[in-house]
């Protein structure tokens, strides 16, 4: 039986190894660290008992990859849990805007703005299967979207551009500026919008999930599942050398360009190709073991798995724009999820944990930590009183736990117009060699489809 080698256990690596599978080769898959899952690892980060997911958290994305719907996790012991609301967005007078599974709930939230979100959203909710599955995509966003009449224009606008020229209040443009922030592009930038629109569309068609006792359970699901193919799954193996792995094909690597130009002999032209790759911003995260729930100040703050911390549509372009220029906003855009809240397996009884990141320039050695926490204090005053343990990881830490996070860039890869269109391609000089990371087309996320089409392409 032909063999073929993955080299790296994340979600993509993953993602290949089960494609490679199901076609009848005999799959091992390689992993450097102790642990499986790359970007998806949980461990007691703080104090013992206390879950804490390294980096990815909420999976919208996984909920709704077109490969691993086909895989049966629940069979491999993942259990989605779905908060009632996908997103809360706090703002300083007390209330919230909040991102339903409904788009008429949703829009309820928004004040003037119920009937603009209603006729933005729902033509693209009714749509969505063509929509998400063009996404996840090998041709990129900008190329796929424009198959859809009416959308194309939209999602190609800067954030900052769409959400001034959709919303009239202030509650629907600071909704849609934190969705489209996740792109880790400045919001004045082309084509950002199209970030807020497909999250938002996610969340009303798939919610954004979490799963139950941390993401590391989804990583150990699709590990088990490849067993179940027949694959091995080998840790601890780290490989510096194509060499090492001597004529094994086809080869999926699960690393970034970067990565590959240490670890082959390449065509010059080729290895320019890999040395103009561009990372993006990094990211200064933390994790907390809490003595209780984080005490928001919008009580419909706790009905969201992911809360956006920031304030106004001014504030977060503002936010977003400084670790471009290489500075860390003093007031920074906060990702936070409080996974504990919805799932008690993540914390001793009566206790809590939470998980929060803010951009920074790539490589950037400021610490956050105090700017994070006073963004969360803003809106939820008495949070620093419940801090009972706290782990900082800025973007050489983030590096060191993930090779593929370069410069703490957890995208793999710079996000703006240029590099999402021309994300690099699956297919290297090498005879049999395919890169299958975040760093190729469709680009970062937990969805598994950069591996899958990786995979596909070494098969045909």
């Amino acid at each position: 039986m032909a063999e073929a080698v993955v080299v790296g256990s994340g979600p993509n690596g993953l993602g290949a190894a089960i494609v490679l599978a199901r076609a009848g080769l005999a799959v091992r898959v390689l992993e450097g660290e102790d642990t499986v899952g790359g970007g998806c690892r949980s461990a007691e980060l703080t104090l013992p008992g206390f879950v804490h997911d390294v980096c990815s958290a909420i999976h919208p994305l996984a909920a709704s990859s077109p490969l691993l719907r086909t895989v049966p996790l629940a069979e491999h012991g993942v259990e989605w849990v779905e908060s009632p609301a996908a997103l809360a967005h706090p703002f300083d007078d007390g209330t919230a805007a909040v991102l339903y599974r409904s788009v008429e709930a949703t829009g309820e939230t928004l004040g003037e703005d119920a009937a603009r979100y209603r006729r933005l959203m729902a033509p693209l909710v009714y749509r969505s299967d063509a929509l998400l599955e063009d996404v996840l995509g090998p041709l990129g966003v900008p190329s796929s979207l424009a198959a859809f009449a009416g959308f194309s224009v939209r999602s190609a606008l800067p954030a900052s551009a769409l959400a001034r020229r959709v919303f009239r209040g202030p509650r629907g443009r600071a909704l849609f500026a934190g969705l489209a922030a996740h792109s880790m592009v400045p919001l004045t930038r082309l084509p950002t919008a199209s970030y807020g629109l497909v999250l938002a569309v996610l969340a009303h068609v798939a919610g954004w999930p979490l799963a139950r006792g941390g993401s590391q359970r989804l990583a150990d699901g699709l590990v088990s599942y490849i067993r179940s193919l027949g694959g091995e799954v080998e840790t601890g193996r780290r490989i510096a050398s194509l060499a090492e792995l001597g004529d094994a094909r086809p080869l999926l690597l699960d690393v970034t360009p970067r990565a590959l130009l240490g670890m082959a002999d390449l065509p010059d032209r080729y290895r320019r190709r890999l040395e103009r790759f561009r990372y993006g911003p990094g990211v200064f995260k933390l994790d907390w073991a809490l003595d209780g729930p984080i005490p928001w100040r919008a009580p419909e703050c706790t009905q969201a798995a992911t809360v956006h911390l920031c304030g106004t549509l001014e504030e977060i372009v503002a936010s977003e724009r400084e670790p471009w220029r290489g500075r860390s906003a003093e007031r920074p855009y906060v990702l936070l999820a409080q996974q504990s809240l919805f799932d008690p397996s993540r914390a001793p009884a009566g206790k809590h944990t939470a998980w929060a990141y803010c951009h920074v320039p790539n490589g950037s050695t400021v610490d956050m930590t105090e700017r994070i926490e006073a963004q969360v204090e803003r809106f939820a005053p008495g949070f620093k009183e419940l801090i009972l343990a706290r782990s900082a990881m800025g973007p050489a830490a983030m590096e060191a736990h993930n090779p593929n996070y370069v410069g703490g860039d957890i995208n793999a890869g710079a996000a703006d117009l240029r590099q999402t269109v021309a994300r690099t391609p699956y297919a290297t000089p090498l005879p049999g060699v395919f890169l299958c990371s975040a760093s190729t087309p469709p680009g970062g996320g937990v969805h598994g489809m950069c591996g899958y089409h990786a995979a596909s392409a070494a098969l045909r």
